[in-house]
C-alpha cells in the first residue's frame, strides 16, 4: 500500500467476521476496542463476509449488540452478492438452495424453487444440518439433470467455540467431481465480490486493507485483487495452512486488536 499523506479516510478497509471479529458470535479480545478505533480515526469500513445462516440486518443486530459499531449498511454479504449474480445471470431461474439458516430477506428477485420443481440453478449456502446425505443426493440428481450450479463460498471449514466444523467447500468438492459441473462462487475469494466491496467504500484496491482469517479466501484473493492483505492468527488460521498456501500475506498479525496500530503505521508509510 502506498502511504496515503496520512489521511486515514482515504484508507479503505475490509474486515471479515467470523473467526476476526467473533468466534460464535462472542467477540474477540480487543475487537470492539479496535473496530472503535477504526471508527473515530475516520477509516471507512465495510464488514465482508461469507456467513450464508443471518441477513445483513440480523448480523448487524448482532453486531450492534455485542457493542460493534457497525449498522446494515457496513455489511455486505455472501447471499447478497449471490441474488445480485442470480439476477444478471439466471433472470427469472428456479433456484433451488440449501443452506442453514434463513437468508430469504438478502435474495431479493430471486426465485426460490420448492422441493417439487426441477430448478434450473442449485445454490448452495453455508453447510449445516441441512446437508444431508438425502440432500446433497438430490442436489447430484439435479445437476445430472443439467442445472447450473452456484456456491455463495467453497470455505472448507471454520471455528467454532466447540473446534473446526466442515463447510461447503468440503461437499462442494464431492459435487463437482460427481457431476462434472463446476460451481460459480459468488462470495470470498470472488473477484466481483471484492469489486463490490471496494465500490461501496468508494476507495481503489490499492488504498484498500483486507483483513482476515483465511489465507486463501480472504487474505491471498483480496491480495490478487491489487488489496493490501493481513492475516490474523485467530478464527481457523492454522500455522500448518498458511505454510501450505499458494503465496504469503502481505502481514500476518495475531488478532484485530493489532489492526489499529498497523493501519497508523501504513498510511504514515513507515512500513
Amino acid at each position: 500500500m502506498e502511504s496515503r499523506g496520512g489521511s486515514h479516510r482515504d484508507t479503505g478497509v475490509l474486515i471479515d467476521i467470523d473467526g476476526v471479529l467473533t468466534v460464535s458470535w462472542e467477540p474477540l479480545p480487543g475487537a470492539v476496542a479496535a473496530m472503535t478505533a477504526l471508527r473515530t480515526a475516520g477509516y471507512p469500513l465495510a464488514l465482508v463476509t461469507n456467513n450464508t445462516s443471518r441477513t445483513r440486518a440480523s448480523i448487524a443486530t448482532r453486531l450492534a449488540g455485542l457493542g460493534f459499531p457497525v449498522g446494515a449498511d457496513d455489511i455486505l454479504t455472501a447471499p447478497a452478492a449471490t441474488a445480485s449474480y442470480l439476477r444478471a445471470h439466471h433472470p427469472n431461474a428456479r433456484c433451488l438452495l440449501l443452506t442453514a439458516g434463513d437468508v430469504g430477506d438478502d435474495l431479493d428477485g430471486v426465485r426460490l424453487a420448492d422441493d417439487a420443481e426441477a430448478p434450473d440453478v442449485v445454490v448452495l449456502g453455508g453447510a449445516g444440518d441441512a446437508f444431508t446425505y438425502e440432500a446433497l443426493n438430490r442436489v447430484f440428481r439435479h445437476l445430472d439433470a443439467g442445472a447450473r450450479l452456484v456456491a455463495m463460498h467453497r470455505n472448507l471449514y471454520w471455528r467454532t467455540s466447540g473446534g473446526l466444523d466442515l463447510d461447503t467447500g468440503a461437499f462442494l468438492l464431492g459435487l463437482e467431481r460427481a457431476s462434472g459441473v463446476e460451481a460459480v462462487v459468488t462470495g470470498k475469494p470472488a473477484e466481483a465480490f471484492f469489486a463490490a466491496a471496494l465500490a461501496h467504500l468508494g476507495v481503489a484496491a490499492g488504498a484498500a486493507v483486507m483483513i482476515g482469517d483465511d489465507v486463501e479466501s480472504d487474505v491471498l484473493a483480496a491480495q490478487r485483487n491489487g488489496i493490501t492483505g493481513v492475516l490474523v492468527r485467530t478464527g481457523k488460521f492454522r500455522p500448518e495452512t498458511l505454510r501450505a498456501a499458494d503465496g504469503a500475506p502481505d502481514h500476518v498479525v495475531d488478532s484485530f486488536a493489532d489492526l489499529p496500530a498497523l493501519l497508523d503505521r501504513l498510511v504514515s508509510g513507515a512500513l
